[in-house]
Protein backbone atom coordinates (compact mmCIF):
# COMPACT_ATOMS: atom_id res chain seq x y z
CA UNK A 1 0.00 0.00 0.00
CA UNK A 2 1.39 3.41 -0.93
CA UNK A 3 2.01 5.94 1.83
CA UNK A 4 -1.04 7.88 3.05
CA UNK A 5 -1.10 10.99 5.23
CA UNK A 6 -4.04 13.36 5.51
CA UNK A 7 -4.94 15.82 8.23
CA UNK A 8 -7.58 18.40 9.06
CA UNK A 9 -7.92 20.85 11.93
CA UNK A 10 -6.03 22.92 14.48
CA UNK A 11 -6.20 23.95 18.14
CA UNK A 12 -9.18 26.24 17.41
CA UNK A 13 -11.03 24.10 14.84
CA UNK A 14 -14.50 22.65 15.34
CA UNK A 15 -14.79 20.08 12.58
CA UNK A 16 -18.43 19.51 11.63
CA UNK A 17 -20.23 16.49 10.22
CA UNK A 18 -19.96 17.52 6.57
CA UNK A 19 -16.23 18.15 6.89
CA UNK A 20 -15.79 14.73 8.47
CA UNK A 21 -17.79 13.01 5.76
CA UNK A 22 -15.89 14.76 2.97
CA UNK A 23 -12.57 13.89 4.61
CA UNK A 24 -13.51 10.20 4.87
CA UNK A 25 -15.00 10.07 1.38
CA UNK A 26 -11.76 11.45 -0.08
CA UNK A 27 -9.79 8.91 1.94
CA UNK A 28 -11.76 5.96 0.55
CA UNK A 29 -11.57 7.33 -2.99
CA UNK A 30 -7.77 7.13 -2.83
CA UNK A 31 -7.86 3.34 -2.97
CA UNK A 32 -7.50 2.09 -6.53
CA UNK A 33 -8.40 -1.46 -5.56
CA UNK A 34 -12.09 -2.29 -5.28
CA UNK A 35 -12.99 -2.82 -1.63
CA UNK A 36 -15.04 -5.96 -1.10
CA UNK A 37 -14.46 -6.61 2.60
CA UNK A 38 -13.45 -3.99 5.17
CA UNK A 39 -12.73 -4.39 8.89
CA UNK A 40 -13.33 -1.35 11.13
CA UNK A 41 -11.67 -1.31 14.58
CA UNK A 42 -13.18 1.51 16.68
CA UNK A 43 -12.77 1.85 20.45
CA UNK A 44 -15.36 0.48 22.86
CA UNK A 45 -17.96 2.40 24.84
CA UNK A 46 -15.38 3.59 27.39
CA UNK A 47 -14.24 5.95 24.60
CA UNK A 48 -17.75 7.13 23.79
CA UNK A 49 -16.60 10.76 23.56
CA UNK A 50 -13.84 9.97 21.04
CA UNK A 51 -16.10 10.75 18.05
CA UNK A 52 -15.08 7.33 16.73
CA UNK A 53 -18.69 6.15 16.86
CA UNK A 54 -19.86 8.75 14.34
CA UNK A 55 -16.79 8.20 12.16
CA UNK A 56 -17.55 4.47 12.13
CA UNK A 57 -21.14 5.24 11.09
CA UNK A 58 -19.98 7.47 8.24
CA UNK A 59 -17.53 4.85 6.99
CA UNK A 60 -20.16 2.12 7.20
CA UNK A 61 -22.66 4.16 5.19
CA UNK A 62 -20.04 5.05 2.57
CA UNK A 63 -19.05 1.41 2.20
CA UNK A 64 -22.28 -0.55 2.65
CA UNK A 65 -23.45 -0.42 -0.98
CA UNK A 66 -20.29 -1.93 -2.41
CA UNK A 67 -18.66 -4.09 0.26
CA UNK A 68 -19.17 -6.15 3.39
CA UNK A 69 -18.15 -4.29 6.55
CA UNK A 70 -17.31 -5.93 9.88
CA UNK A 71 -16.87 -3.94 13.10
CA UNK A 72 -14.52 -5.27 15.77
CA UNK A 73 -14.47 -2.92 18.80
CA UNK A 74 -11.03 -2.71 20.44
CA UNK A 75 -12.08 -4.03 23.84
CA UNK A 76 -8.71 -4.90 25.32
CA UNK A 77 -9.69 -6.27 28.74
CA UNK A 78 -12.98 -4.34 28.88
CA UNK A 79 -16.49 -5.79 28.89
CA UNK A 80 -18.28 -6.28 25.53
CA UNK A 81 -20.67 -3.52 24.48
CA UNK A 82 -24.31 -4.02 25.33
CA UNK A 83 -27.03 -3.59 22.69
CA UNK A 84 -27.90 -0.20 24.17
CA UNK A 85 -24.26 0.91 24.11
CA UNK A 86 -23.90 -0.16 20.48
CA UNK A 87 -27.00 1.85 19.59
CA UNK A 88 -25.80 4.92 21.52
CA UNK A 89 -22.32 4.91 20.05
CA UNK A 90 -22.82 3.51 16.55
CA UNK A 91 -26.37 4.49 15.67
CA UNK A 92 -28.27 2.32 13.22
CA UNK A 93 -25.42 0.05 12.08
CA UNK A 94 -26.95 -3.46 12.18
CA UNK A 95 -25.90 -5.47 15.23
CA UNK A 96 -25.02 -8.42 12.98
CA UNK A 97 -22.06 -6.43 11.66
CA UNK A 98 -20.41 -6.39 15.11
CA UNK A 99 -18.10 -9.05 16.48
CA UNK A 100 -16.57 -9.35 19.97
CA UNK A 101 -12.86 -9.58 20.79
CA UNK A 102 -11.81 -11.93 23.60
CA UNK A 103 -8.25 -11.13 24.67
CA UNK A 104 -7.71 -14.58 26.17
CA UNK A 105 -9.17 -16.84 23.47
CA UNK A 106 -9.57 -15.10 20.09
CA UNK A 107 -5.91 -14.44 19.31
CA UNK A 108 -3.10 -16.02 17.30
CA UNK A 109 0.64 -15.45 17.60
CA UNK A 110 2.30 -13.28 14.96
CA UNK A 111 5.75 -12.83 16.49
CA UNK A 112 7.96 -12.38 19.56
CA UNK A 113 9.67 -9.26 20.90
CA UNK A 114 13.05 -10.41 22.27
CA UNK A 115 13.95 -9.98 25.91
CA UNK A 116 17.10 -7.96 25.16
CA UNK A 117 14.97 -5.27 23.51
CA UNK A 118 12.60 -5.15 26.51
CA UNK A 119 15.56 -5.02 28.86
CA UNK A 120 17.03 -2.09 26.94
CA UNK A 121 13.89 0.06 26.81
CA UNK A 122 13.03 -0.70 30.45
CA UNK A 123 16.49 0.46 31.57
CA UNK A 124 17.25 -3.04 32.90
CA UNK A 125 14.12 -3.12 35.06
CA UNK A 126 12.58 -6.01 33.11
CA UNK A 127 14.02 -9.01 31.30
CA UNK A 128 11.34 -10.94 29.47
CA UNK A 129 10.30 -11.60 25.90
CA UNK A 130 6.79 -10.72 24.76
CA UNK A 131 4.56 -12.88 22.59
CA UNK A 132 2.70 -10.67 20.11
CA UNK A 133 -0.82 -11.91 19.44
CA UNK A 134 -3.71 -10.35 17.55
CA UNK A 135 -7.35 -11.18 17.00
CA UNK A 136 -7.45 -13.90 14.36
CA UNK A 137 -9.75 -11.82 12.14
CA UNK A 138 -7.16 -9.16 11.44
CA UNK A 139 -4.59 -11.59 10.06
CA UNK A 140 -6.78 -14.10 8.23
CA UNK A 141 -6.22 -12.28 4.94
CA UNK A 142 -9.87 -11.83 3.98
CA UNK A 143 -9.96 -8.02 4.28
CA UNK A 144 -9.01 -5.60 1.54
CA UNK A 145 -8.70 -2.80 4.08
CA UNK A 146 -8.44 -2.59 7.89
CA UNK A 147 -9.20 0.78 9.49
CA UNK A 148 -8.25 1.44 13.12
CA UNK A 149 -10.21 4.38 14.57
CA UNK A 150 -9.66 6.21 17.84
CA UNK A 151 -8.81 9.25 19.90
CA UNK A 152 -5.30 10.47 20.72
CA UNK A 153 -5.26 11.75 24.30
CA UNK A 154 -2.84 11.43 27.25
CA UNK A 155 -2.77 7.84 28.51
CA UNK A 156 -1.26 6.15 31.56
CA UNK A 157 0.16 3.11 29.73
CA UNK A 158 1.05 4.32 26.23
CA UNK A 159 1.77 7.97 27.03
CA UNK A 160 -0.64 9.05 24.32
CA UNK A 161 -3.54 6.76 23.50
CA UNK A 162 -4.28 5.15 20.18
CA UNK A 163 -2.29 4.62 17.01
CA UNK A 164 -0.86 1.11 17.12
CA UNK A 165 -1.92 0.71 20.77
CA UNK A 166 -5.45 0.24 19.43
CA UNK A 167 -4.14 -2.87 17.65
CA UNK A 168 -1.68 -4.44 20.08
CA UNK A 169 -3.77 -3.82 23.20
CA UNK A 170 -7.27 -3.18 21.85
CA UNK A 171 -7.41 -6.43 19.85
CA UNK A 172 -4.26 -8.00 21.27
CA UNK A 173 -3.54 -10.96 23.49
CA UNK A 174 -2.77 -11.38 27.16
CA UNK A 175 1.04 -11.41 26.99
CA UNK A 176 1.32 -8.03 25.28
CA UNK A 177 -1.44 -6.50 27.41
CA UNK A 178 0.08 -7.75 30.65
CA UNK A 179 3.71 -6.97 29.90
CA UNK A 180 3.21 -3.59 28.22
CA UNK A 181 1.15 -2.41 31.19
CA UNK A 182 3.76 -3.64 33.64
CA UNK A 183 6.52 -1.96 31.64
CA UNK A 184 4.64 1.33 32.01
CA UNK A 185 4.24 0.86 35.76
CA UNK A 186 7.89 -0.03 36.30
CA UNK A 187 9.17 2.92 34.26
CA UNK A 188 6.81 5.22 36.17
CA UNK A 189 3.60 6.95 35.19
CA UNK A 190 5.15 10.42 35.53
CA UNK A 191 7.64 9.52 32.80
CA UNK A 192 4.96 8.09 30.52
CA UNK A 193 1.80 10.21 30.73
CA UNK A 194 1.32 12.68 27.90
CA UNK A 195 4.54 11.78 26.10
CA UNK A 196 4.48 10.43 22.55
CA UNK A 197 7.98 8.97 22.88
CA UNK A 198 8.37 6.48 25.73
CA UNK A 199 9.34 2.82 26.28
CA UNK A 200 5.81 1.45 25.79
CA UNK A 201 5.40 3.24 22.47
CA UNK A 202 8.81 1.90 21.43
CA UNK A 203 7.44 -1.57 22.19
CA UNK A 204 4.38 -1.06 19.97
CA UNK A 205 6.45 0.52 17.19
CA UNK A 206 8.82 -2.46 17.23
CA UNK A 207 5.90 -4.87 16.90
CA UNK A 208 4.32 -2.85 14.08
CA UNK A 209 7.48 -2.50 12.03
CA UNK A 210 8.38 -6.17 12.41
CA UNK A 211 5.02 -7.95 12.30
CA UNK A 212 2.39 -5.79 10.56
CA UNK A 213 4.09 -4.82 7.30
CA UNK A 214 1.84 -6.93 5.11
CA UNK A 215 -1.48 -5.84 6.60
CA UNK A 216 -3.65 -3.36 4.61
CA UNK A 217 -3.93 -1.24 7.77
CA UNK A 218 -4.62 2.50 8.07
CA UNK A 219 -5.37 4.70 11.07
CA UNK A 220 -8.00 7.37 11.57
CA UNK A 221 -7.19 9.46 14.64
CA UNK A 222 -9.24 12.13 16.39
CA UNK A 223 -8.22 14.90 18.79
CA UNK A 224 -10.92 16.56 20.90
CA UNK A 225 -11.32 19.09 23.67
CA UNK A 226 -14.13 21.05 25.30
CA UNK A 227 -15.36 24.18 23.55
CA UNK A 228 -16.58 27.37 25.21
CA UNK A 229 -20.04 25.84 25.68
CA UNK A 230 -18.58 22.90 27.56
CA UNK A 231 -19.29 20.43 24.75
CA UNK A 232 -16.70 18.17 23.16
CA UNK A 233 -15.39 19.60 19.89
CA UNK A 234 -13.46 17.69 17.23
CA UNK A 235 -10.26 19.71 16.79
CA UNK A 236 -8.24 17.40 14.59
CA UNK A 237 -8.69 14.49 12.21
CA UNK A 238 -5.66 12.54 10.99
CA UNK A 239 -5.22 9.48 8.83
CA UNK A 240 -2.28 7.48 7.56
CA UNK A 241 -0.72 4.04 7.27
CA UNK A 242 2.42 4.75 9.26
CA UNK A 243 3.52 6.40 12.49
CA UNK A 244 3.54 9.94 11.05
CA UNK A 245 -0.23 10.35 11.46
CA UNK A 246 0.01 9.39 15.12
CA UNK A 247 2.85 11.83 15.75
CA UNK A 248 0.92 14.71 14.16
CA UNK A 249 -2.21 13.86 16.17
CA UNK A 250 -0.18 13.53 19.38
CA UNK A 251 1.41 16.95 18.87
CA UNK A 252 -2.03 18.56 18.62
CA UNK A 253 -3.34 16.60 21.60
CA UNK A 254 -0.40 17.72 23.73
CA UNK A 255 -1.27 21.33 22.93
CA UNK A 256 -4.94 21.07 23.91
CA UNK A 257 -5.26 18.09 26.28
CA UNK A 258 -2.34 18.69 28.64
CA UNK A 259 -3.67 21.18 31.19
CA UNK A 260 -1.05 23.12 33.11
CA UNK A 261 -1.95 24.47 36.53
CA UNK A 262 -0.27 27.24 38.50
CA UNK A 263 0.68 25.38 41.65
CA UNK A 264 0.18 21.85 43.04
CA UNK A 265 -3.42 21.39 44.17
CA UNK A 266 -4.61 20.86 47.75
CA UNK A 267 -7.99 19.27 46.96
CA UNK A 268 -9.26 17.85 43.67
CA UNK A 269 -12.83 16.67 43.04
CA UNK A 270 -13.35 14.39 40.03
CA UNK A 271 -16.75 13.37 38.70
CA UNK A 272 -17.17 10.08 36.84
CA UNK A 273 -20.18 9.91 34.53
CA UNK A 274 -22.34 6.88 35.32
CA UNK A 275 -22.70 6.13 31.58
CA UNK A 276 -18.97 5.84 31.04
CA UNK A 277 -17.38 4.68 34.30
CA UNK A 278 -18.68 1.49 35.92
CA UNK A 279 -15.50 0.15 37.56
CA UNK A 280 -12.37 1.40 39.27
CA UNK A 281 -10.47 -0.25 36.39
CA UNK A 282 -11.87 2.57 34.25
CA UNK A 283 -12.66 5.15 36.93
CA UNK A 284 -9.08 5.36 38.11
CA UNK A 285 -8.46 7.75 35.26
CA UNK A 286 -9.41 10.17 38.03
CA UNK A 287 -6.11 9.23 39.67
CA UNK A 288 -3.86 8.77 36.63
CA UNK A 289 -4.78 12.09 35.07
CA UNK A 290 -4.45 14.19 38.26
CA UNK A 291 -1.60 12.69 40.28
CA UNK A 292 0.96 14.99 38.61
CA UNK A 293 -1.08 18.00 39.76
CA UNK A 294 -1.83 17.09 43.40
CA UNK A 295 0.55 18.28 46.08
CA UNK A 296 2.07 16.02 48.72
CA UNK A 297 -0.47 15.49 51.54
CA UNK A 298 -3.21 16.72 49.23
CA UNK A 299 -6.62 15.10 48.72
CA UNK A 300 -8.45 13.53 45.80
CA UNK A 301 -12.20 12.86 46.08
CA UNK A 302 -13.82 10.75 43.34
CA UNK A 303 -17.59 11.05 42.85
CA UNK A 304 -18.48 7.75 41.17
CA UNK A 305 -22.25 7.19 40.83
CA UNK A 306 -21.84 4.47 38.19
CA UNK A 307 -18.98 2.51 39.76
CA UNK A 308 -20.24 -0.89 40.93
CA UNK A 309 -17.13 -3.10 40.72
CA UNK A 310 -13.35 -3.04 40.68
CA UNK A 311 -12.20 -4.99 37.62
CA UNK A 312 -14.17 -5.64 34.44
CA UNK A 313 -12.48 -9.03 34.11
CA UNK A 314 -13.34 -11.53 36.89
CA UNK A 315 -9.74 -12.52 37.55
CA UNK A 316 -8.57 -8.90 37.64
CA UNK A 317 -11.44 -7.98 39.96
CA UNK A 318 -10.34 -10.79 42.28
CA UNK A 319 -6.71 -9.61 42.25
CA UNK A 320 -7.66 -6.00 43.00
CA UNK A 321 -9.66 -7.20 46.02
CA UNK A 322 -6.85 -9.52 47.14
CA UNK A 323 -3.90 -7.11 46.97
CA UNK A 324 -5.43 -3.63 46.94
CA UNK A 325 -3.96 -0.44 45.50
CA UNK A 326 -0.42 -0.06 46.88
CA UNK A 327 2.84 1.69 46.09
CA UNK A 328 5.01 0.47 43.24
CA UNK A 329 7.62 -1.03 45.61
CA UNK A 330 4.94 -2.98 47.49
CA UNK A 331 3.27 -4.36 44.34
CA UNK A 332 6.58 -5.26 42.67
CA UNK A 333 7.48 -7.16 45.84
CA UNK A 334 4.16 -9.04 45.66
CA UNK A 335 4.75 -9.84 41.98
CA UNK A 336 8.07 -11.49 42.81
CA UNK A 337 6.35 -13.73 45.40
CA UNK A 338 2.96 -14.53 43.84
CA UNK A 339 2.18 -16.52 40.71
CA UNK A 340 -1.31 -15.06 40.27
CA UNK A 341 0.15 -11.58 39.79
CA UNK A 342 2.95 -12.93 37.59
CA UNK A 343 0.28 -14.37 35.29
CA UNK A 344 -1.71 -11.10 35.32
CA UNK A 345 0.84 -8.30 35.12
CA UNK A 346 -1.73 -5.83 33.75
CA UNK A 347 -3.54 -6.17 37.07
CA UNK A 348 -0.30 -5.55 38.95
CA UNK A 349 0.33 -2.47 36.81
CA UNK A 350 -3.20 -1.22 37.47
CA UNK A 351 -2.66 -1.53 41.22
CA UNK A 352 0.48 0.61 40.93
CA UNK A 353 -1.17 3.16 38.65
CA UNK A 354 -4.13 3.43 41.02
CA UNK A 355 -1.96 4.32 44.00
CA UNK A 356 -0.88 7.77 45.08
CA UNK A 357 2.51 6.31 46.08
CA UNK A 358 1.53 7.44 49.60
CA UNK A 359 1.72 11.10 48.52
CA UNK A 360 -1.94 12.10 48.87
CA UNK A 361 -5.22 10.59 50.04
CA UNK A 362 -7.79 9.06 47.69
CA UNK A 363 -11.45 8.97 48.71
CA UNK A 364 -13.87 6.95 46.57
CA UNK A 365 -17.60 7.67 46.63
CA UNK A 366 -19.26 4.84 44.63
CA UNK A 367 -22.94 3.99 44.29
CA UNK A 368 -22.92 0.25 44.92
CA UNK A 369 -19.65 -0.79 46.54
CA UNK A 370 -19.67 -1.13 50.32
CA UNK A 371 -17.41 0.87 52.61
CA UNK A 372 -15.55 -2.26 53.77
CA UNK A 373 -14.79 -3.18 50.15
CA UNK A 374 -13.44 0.26 49.26
CA UNK A 375 -11.31 0.36 52.41
CA UNK A 376 -10.24 -3.24 51.67
CA UNK A 377 -8.43 -2.04 48.52
CA UNK A 378 -6.73 0.78 50.48
CA UNK A 379 -8.91 3.73 49.51
CA UNK A 380 -10.87 5.95 51.84
CA UNK A 381 -14.65 5.79 51.60
CA UNK A 382 -17.29 8.51 51.76
CA UNK A 383 -21.04 8.37 51.14
CA UNK A 384 -21.86 9.46 47.61
CA UNK A 385 -25.04 11.38 48.48
CA UNK A 386 -23.34 13.26 51.30
CA UNK A 387 -20.41 14.26 49.12
CA UNK A 388 -22.62 15.24 46.17
CA UNK A 389 -24.39 17.71 48.47
CA UNK A 390 -21.07 19.33 49.36
CA UNK A 391 -19.51 19.07 45.90
CA UNK A 392 -22.42 19.22 43.48
CA UNK A 393 -20.97 18.35 40.06
CA UNK A 394 -23.88 20.08 38.33
CA UNK A 395 -23.05 23.40 39.97
CA UNK A 396 -19.27 23.29 39.94
CA UNK A 397 -17.27 24.53 36.96
CA UNK A 398 -14.18 22.85 35.58
CA UNK A 399 -11.13 24.29 37.26
CA UNK A 400 -10.93 26.36 40.42
CA UNK A 401 -14.05 26.80 42.56
CA UNK A 402 -14.57 28.60 45.85
CA UNK A 403 -17.25 27.03 48.03
CA UNK A 404 -19.61 29.04 50.28
CA UNK A 405 -17.48 28.18 53.33
CA UNK A 406 -14.43 29.67 51.61
CA UNK A 407 -12.75 26.39 50.72
CA UNK A 408 -11.04 26.34 47.32
CA UNK A 409 -11.22 23.14 45.30
CA UNK A 410 -10.28 22.11 41.78
CA UNK A 411 -13.04 20.33 39.86
CA UNK A 412 -12.77 18.00 36.85
CA UNK A 413 -16.00 16.86 35.19
CA UNK A 414 -14.39 14.23 32.92
CA UNK A 415 -10.87 12.94 33.61
CA UNK A 416 -10.80 11.04 30.31
CA UNK A 417 -10.29 14.16 28.20
CA UNK A 418 -7.00 15.43 29.55
CA UNK A 419 -3.97 15.38 31.80
CA UNK A 420 -3.56 17.90 34.60
CA UNK A 421 -0.02 18.69 35.71
CA UNK A 422 2.31 21.37 36.95
CA UNK A 423 4.71 22.73 34.35
CA UNK A 424 7.80 21.49 36.20
CA UNK A 425 6.85 17.90 35.38
CA UNK A 426 6.54 18.70 31.68
CA UNK A 427 9.54 20.85 30.94
CA UNK A 428 9.83 19.45 27.40
CA UNK A 429 6.42 20.82 26.33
Amino acid sequence: MRSILKSLGSTESEINYDQKRNFLEELLSDFDKRLNRVLLIPPDFTRYHSNAGEITQILYNLLKKTCQTTILPALGTHSPLTKNEIAMMFGDIPKKNFTVHNWRRDVVKIGTIPSDFVKEISEDKLDYSITVELNKQIINGIYDLIISIGQVVPHEVAGMANGNKNIFVGIGGSDMINKSHFLSACVGIERIMGRMENPVRELFNYAESNFLKELPLIYILTVLSSNRSGNMALRGLFTGNNNRSFIEAAKLSQKINVKFIRNPLDKVIVYLSSNEFKSTWLGNKAIYRTRMAIKDNGELIILAPGVKQFGEDKMIDHLIRKYGYCSSSEIISEVLKNGDLQQNLSAAAHLIHGSSENRFTITYCPSDIAKREIEGVNYRYADLNDMMKIYNPHKLVDGYNQLPDGEEIFFISNPAIGLWTVKEKFKEL
